[in-house]
């Protein structure tokens, strides 16, 4: 038996390879050619790769590592040395990857076991349970359950502080003159600076910049950057969470969602670092219980709603939307201080944080009017932690609203969230106070354009009462203005003028 590691899968603790010394990993190409994926994103997976393999042999274990274009030529390669193998693997939470696979292996004479994935908090069998029949899931109640069934963050039968989560301790915009504390940084070795340089020369229409590359790439790593934000950035993570500011791209985020998605850093020992830091007095509540519930509330949740609800979760569109990206997405260039600024930061780095990909990248696609699928892809090829398993039910049925799977209404919102969340429109030539005219705020009539256009659909939905309130007191003439001015600016997206 041999274990088969997979790139995401790099996590020594893992159930097969406590029962196997002998492992393949095949480091493969191809797919990059796909998609003109982030030169970082790239770069990271094989250096991780690379140094695991290393960090595998050192610990006694027999690796083959095959460098091809794809699996199928490096499963040639692996069975013409050892014909009939019986493979293990991690099962990939990416829907249909492990029947892939096995078929893959089958064609070649060999086999090929799927186990559990044991580098989540929760099991599939553990969330079917709780879901039962349901087709649609809400984040709350599950996150609950977990807590429950975990013990984290509980005072017996109830939530530590008595609360569950503490989201309106956790909107504040920093103080003038606040810095964020400095990103860690970890320079590339040799073996990163070798990928580094393939990368650029193998895939020469990757879409980003290769460096600055800051991030880890192995497990020493990893649980330095974890340590970090624990005693770093941690106590102010939880009020700034949602804030965005003119020249910061990191702000006190964690930036440990790459390193678990590849499964460097365990998400258990993310969580438990966090609670320690709340026991031994060093954290406050709202900040640890925010971190929480982004690792074991979302990403937990996202991972499930996505393997029930595929394959139609990635064709999902019931919004009919049909616009392609704006220019601006691809170059950055654009006078909305707010988009250029996300954008920027994907494009620089492969990451943005959280609410720059909700209410600045996905709120403008999605009152704009993108295609769902295109924006996922766009989301998929250009950050460092994204997977299909990741961007699909964060893009397609969160931030596109594409489907109600996992919430009850749209997150659209004019250029006023901004506003409140950032010193952006400070900087900005657009006016977040006007909705018509040259220099009004893009968000605004696209916006309200946005509720017009799907008032059939959306009135009457969760929570969105207040809106369509607002949209029964326009006037005919100012309607006309608002969709006059929203024409307008799709026009200029697609002239890339925006």
């Amino acid at each position: 038996m041999t274990v088969w590691v997979l790139g995401d899968q790099l996590d020594p603790s893992a159930a097969p390879l406590q029962s196997d010394d002998r492992v393949l990993m095949i480091e493969a190409y191809a797919f990059g050619d796909r998609l003109p994926y982030h030169p970082q994103k790239l770069a990271l997976v094989f250096s991780a790769m690379r140094h695991f393999r290393d960090d595998l042999r050192e610990r006694g274990y027999e690796v083959t590592y095959l460098q091809v274009e794809t699996f199928g030529e490096g499963l040639d390669r692996y069975f013409d040395a050892a014909p009939g193998d019986d493979l293990v693997v991690l099962d990939p939470p990416s829907h249909g990857a492990g029947e892939r696979l096995r078929e893959l292996v089958s064609a070649r004479g060999g086999s090929l076991t799927l186990v559990e994935n044991d580098l989540f908090l929760t099991t599939p069998a553990g969330f079917d349970d709780w879901a039962g029949d349901a087709d649609s899931y809400r984040q709350e109640q599950w996150y609950r359950h977990a807590r429950r069934e975990t013990g984290v963050l509980m005072d017996g039968d109830g939530p530590v502080g008595g609360e569950w989560n503490y989201d309106d301790q956790n909107r504040e915009t920093p103080p003038e003159g606040w810095t964020p504390p400095e990103a860690p940084r970890f320079d590339p070795d040799e073996t990163t600076r070798e990928v580094i340089a393939f990368v650029r020369e193998r895939y020469p229409d990757a879409w980003g910049s290769p460096e600055p590359f800051v991030w880890p790439v192995t497990r020493e790593e990893a649980r330095q950057a974890l340590a970090h934000f624990v005693e770093v950035r941690l106590p102010e993570f939880g009020p700034y969470q949602d804030a965005m500011v003119d020249g910061e791209w990191a702000l006190c985020h964690s930036l440990l969602s790459a390193a678990i998605n590849l499964g460097l850093l365990h998400p258990r020992e993310a969580v438990e670092a966090v609670e320690d830091a709340y026991e031994a007095g060093d954290a406050p509540l709202n900040s640890v219980e925010g971190f929480v519930r982004q690792v074991l509330g979302w990403r937990e949740f996202v991972r499930h709603v996505y393997r029930r609800s595929m394959p139609e979760l990635a064709e999902a569109n019931q919004l009919d939307q049909t616009e392609s990206l704006p220019e601006a997405y691809w170059t950055g260039e654009t006078d909305m201080r707010c988009l250029s600024e996300a954008v920027g930061h994907v494009r620089d780095r492969g990451y943005a944080h959280h609410i720059e990909r909700l209410m600045v990248l996905s709120n403008f696609a999605l009152v704009y009017g993108v295609d769902p699928a295109e924006l996922d892809r766009w989301f998929h090829l250009g950050f460092v932690d994204a997977f299909h398993w990741v961007t699909t039910p964060n893009v397609v049925a969160m931030g596109s609203f594409a489907t109600d799977v996992l919430s009850s209404k749209p997150y659209a919102s004019s250029g006023n969230y901004v506003n409140e969340m950032s010193d952006y429109c400070s900087s900005c030539p657009y006016a977040v106070s006007k909705t018509i005219g040259e220099d009004a705020c893009p968000f605004n009539a696209l916006y309200w354009d946005f509720l017009k256009e799907n008032e059939q659909r959306l009135r009457g939905t969760g929570r969105m009462g207040l809106m369509y309130s607002h949209v029964d007191r326009k006037d005919d003439e100012e309607w006309e203005a608002i969709r006059t001015r929203a024409d307008e600016i799709r026009r200029m997206g697609r002239a890339g003028t925006l």
